[in-house]
């Protein structure tokens, strides 16, 4: 059936078979260690794809006119070169909200106590040292002052994270124990991170501390997550390991956490 193909089609479907296998590797490469993350998101994905996506594009686009200037036209044509401009236009759109995603969250650690955030435990400080992780910013300094931030726009510099979380309309709150105990409390967190998928779960029932490793399944990115259980609240916190922006994923997390949590200390106060 390829053989009756004409050339410009073929290179559509061929170009459109190696797009979701670059991507792939670019992340799958980052996730098993061959390149730094920076490579793999930054150089390949959101550097080499736009060029391989406008590749794509244009020659789904070429061949579009000349299966639209053969006669007899061919349907099967059209619609393989209409895909092929389909598919990069998707592409382009989630791009986009990613950029977008970027700037709504400028920062990658957020908690719901933003004047004391849960501290992280020395195995847990350890093991972002160990990885080459961000250092933990100071929750009032502006981020104009942290090395990280330097290029962020002026109007974003003079804020702390204190300030940014605090203006979040989604800004995830500390869960009240309500009748829950200490150590039920803790029990809760642990087994709504376990039921998450997060891993390394740590936990003291004395200290009233719980936590964490979140990864994402394509880039292996990891985000640490700890949780304090007080004698009144618990509170959550939760901070990626590499980059700038989490895109909002830290926040959700928190959401998430917080919620499979209450339902579990509703569930044992029955």
């Amino acid at each position: 059936m390829m053989k009756n193909l004409p050339w410009h089609t073929k290179i559509v479907l061929a170009l459109l078979a190696f797009l979701p296998l670059y991507f792939a590797v670019a992340a799958l490469g980052t996730k098993i260690g061959l390149w730094s993350w920076q490579t793999g998101l930054v150089s390949l994905s959101f550097g080499g794809g736009v060029i391989l996506l406008g590749v794509v594009a244009l020659a789904a686009l070429v061949s579009l006119i000349i299966a639209l200037r053969t006669k007899p036209r061919r349907n099967g044509l059209l619609a393989v070169a209409i895909i092929g401009l389909l598919v990069p236009g998707a592409v382009f759109v989630m791009f986009s909200a990613a950029r977008s995603a970027a700037g709504d969250n400028p920062i990658h650690d957020i908690a719901t106590d933003t004047a004391n955030p849960p501290a992280f435990s020395a195995e847990t400080m350890a093991a972002r040292e160990a990885a080459g992780a961000n250092p933990l910013s100071d929750y009032q300094t502006p981020l104009g002052q942290l090395e990280l931030y330097q290029s962020v726009p002026p109007e974003l510099a003079i804020k702390s994270h204190a300030q940014i979380i605090t203006d979040r309309k989604d800004r995830p709150a500390p869960l009240p124990l309500g009748g829950a105990s200490k150590a039920e409390g803790v029990a809760a967190v642990k087994a709504a991170m376990d039921a998450m998928g997060l891993k390394d779960i740590r936990s003291d029932a004395e200290a009233g501390m719980v936590e964490g490793v979140a990864g994402t399944f394509w880039f292996g990115f990891k985000d640490d997550v700890v949780a304090r259980v007080g004698d009144a609240q618990i509170d959550f916190r939760s901070v990626s390991r590499v980059g700038r922006s989490d895109m909002g994923a830290n926040t959700a997390r928190i959401i998430e956490l917080r919620s499979r949590t209450e339902a579990l200390l509703g569930s044992a106060s029955r």
